[in-house]
């Protein structure tokens, strides 16, 4: 009897590149989510199924990734994150670890400072909310100036919403006790009248741009930021990230490293409204420039508008009053937070995205401003149909009657950061907010169980220095800290599956970014994105999936990541 020589893939031709087999592929693709081996050509895969249909493709040149059995799964997709500032802080700034008490903080930057040259400010972070809060009063700012020996200070807290600076960097500012708080934030004073150091809100913006300012080569200093920055997503396994909020400049750096080759993963940029912890063009005149800024990779298809601050310094909109504080704003008048658009605004905001074709991301981080967004996307939907497409990011706080509205109106839950776990963030949280609040914080289960698509990213660098997608993942199944540091857990019954959890950081971030097409799963005609781990997720206990590794990362069917374990071999 003749051999069958008939290929399984009658589009394929035997000018396979890439093959990868004996894995065990978890595609992300509901028609096939299992198989054990795939083939890739100029990029794309052209073929999934057995170790046995696909070795058939192998020809000459074809490039094999032999899995050893190793787990493979897309290239993850981070929804939310701000990759010049991560880039930036990890190639240029000071890194705080995350329990730096006020001791460490000092030290550090007297190290930092005496390290610098002439002119040049000590920046970095994160400053954990707990000792953000602590740092407010001048006897700090005092000892904060002391360490710096004359050198402006700028710090960033754990939200990226504000800033912790010293004396000299208060006086470049042109802010002193009798500066008025501008539009959206505030100096924050003590009760003698006296700026502390503390700047919420709006003045960050400006510290930001004093300290850009006293940069001596910024395109330079942009370009090397924009590289760092991707090769760390691509170390955790993240091959497409949307930044939450992409100044032009940024935009144009990742472009030039797309067009001249260098870019290894998809970018797609929300371009803020307003100004946002970076200053420069924003609002239309950002969104017309769209156009002459996309590539291949960069896809500048979305608006950012945040429509509140943060819980931690009360600056988030409520339904309901935080919790009293004594004679402040939070006592006895029923503060319930502002909101930093009107229905208005936010309404011809809207309209200016839809009418260019663009989307939009909408922080709102309390049940008020989420309400809020979620009535101006209906008034879109009345107007305009189910065809922009909307994310609400950070939705930590939503009233049940809200919960219901994602599905109806078609809004992409944009849940991140990674903070569904007990820390101090949250424990800082939990003392502004009422009591019950807490009690449903990040209502994961309930949107999901609503219909609500749940899209996951890493926030990087707000909370953490570096992006973790496998704590994020592990933590959205236990809402509990592997950290014995931070026993307990968090609003359980809000809880997800393990494959909830991994759609969220892959096909369905993917959908919500507007790259279905492109990436997030492994199937034939999408982009050759994947990485291989070191551990089958689904075949250990949960609570070790937050140590998980990535072996190797594949983009557009070339590697560019590997820490040296799975083989490669050329036929």
């Amino acid at each position: 009897m003749p051999e069958d020589t008939a290929s399984p893939f009658p589009d394929t031709d035997h000018r396979i590149d890439l093959v990868v087999r004996d894995a065990d592929v978890r595609t992300l693709d509901a028609e096939r989510p299992r198989a054990s081996a795939f083939a890739a050509r100029d990029g794309r895969v052209v073929a999934v199924g057995t170790d046995w249909d696909i070795e058939r493709l192998v020809g000459p040149g074809t490039r094999v990734v032999d899995a050893g059995g190793r787990m493979v799964v897309p290239g993850l997709v981070d929804v939310h994150t701000h990759l010049g500032l991560g880039g930036q802080a990890a190639a240029w700034e000071l890194t705080l670890p995350p329990a730096s008490g006020v001791t460490e903080i000092l030290g550090a930057v007297r190290d930092q400072a005496r390290a610098l040259g002439p002119g040049e400010w000590v920046v970095g972070g994160t400053v954990a909310s707990p000792v953000f809060q602590a740092v407010g009063n001048t006897g700090m700012l005092a000892a904060l100036d002391e360490v710096a020996e004359g050198r402006p200070v700028m710090l960033r807290d754990d939200s990226l919403h504000n800033r912790w600076v010293n004396s000299r960097a208060l006086e470049i500012l042109g802010a002193g006790d009798a500066t008025p708080d501008p539009p959206g934030g505030r100096y924050v004073r003590d009760a003698a009248g006296r700026a502390v150091g503390l700047l919420l809100g709006a003045p960050a913006t400006d510290a930001e741009l004093a300290a850009r300012r006293a940069v001596a080569d910024p395109r330079v200093r942009d370009l090397r930021s924009a590289r760092t920055a991707v090769e760390i997503l691509n170390s955790v396994g993240v091959t497409a990230a949307q930044d939450a909020a992409m100044m032009g400049a940024w935009l144009d750096v990742f472009t030039e490293l797309d067009r001249a080759g260098e870019l290894s993963a998809w970018v797609v940029a929300s371009m803020p409204a307003r100004e946002f912890v970076e200053s420069g063009p924003v609002g239309t005149d950002l969104f017309d420039s769209a156009p002459r800024r996309r590539s291949p990779h960069v896809r500048p298809d979305f608006v950012k508008a945040v429509l509140d601050g943060v819980p931690m310094t009360r600056t988030s909109r409520f339904l309901e009053p935080y919790r009293p504080v004594g004679g402040d704003e939070g006592g006895d008048g029923g503060f319930t937070g502002d909101s930093l658009f009107t229905d208005d605004e936010l309404a011809l905001l809207l309209e200016a995205a839809v009418e260019r074709g663009l989307h939009a991301k909408l922080h709102a981080t309390a049940d008020g401003t989420v309400r809020q967004a979620l009535d101006a996307v209906r008034l879109m939907r009345e107007r305009h149909g189910a065809g922009p497409v909307f994310h609400l990011a950070h939705p930590e706080f939503v009233h049940p009657d809200d919960v219901p509205r994602f599905r109806e109106l078609d809004v992409v839950a944009d849940a991140s950061p990674a903070l569904w776990f007990p820390n101090p963030m949250n424990g800082v949280i939990a003392r502004q907010v009422q009591e019950h609040y807490m009690e449903r914080v990040w209502p994961l289960r309930e949107l999901r169980e609503a219909g609500t698509s749940i899209a996951a990213g890493s926030d990087w660098p707000v909370g953490a220095a570096l992006p973790d997608p496998w704590l994020s993942i592990e933590t959205m199944v236990t809402r509990r800290s592997p950290d014995p540091l931070f026993p307990g857990s968090l609003a359980p019954e809000q809880a997800v599956d393990l494959a909830t959890a991994l759609a969220a950081h892959t096909v369905n971030a993917a959908e919500a970014m507007g790259l279905s097409h492109e990436t997030g799963r492994i199937r034939p005609g999408l982009s050759a994105d994947f990485i291989v781990l070191d551990r089958p997720l689904f075949d250990i206990p949960v609570q070790e999936v937050h140590a998980t590794q990535v072996l190797q990362t594949w983009f557009a069917g070339r590697q560019v990541y590997t820490r040296g374990t799975a083989r490669a071999t050329v036929s």
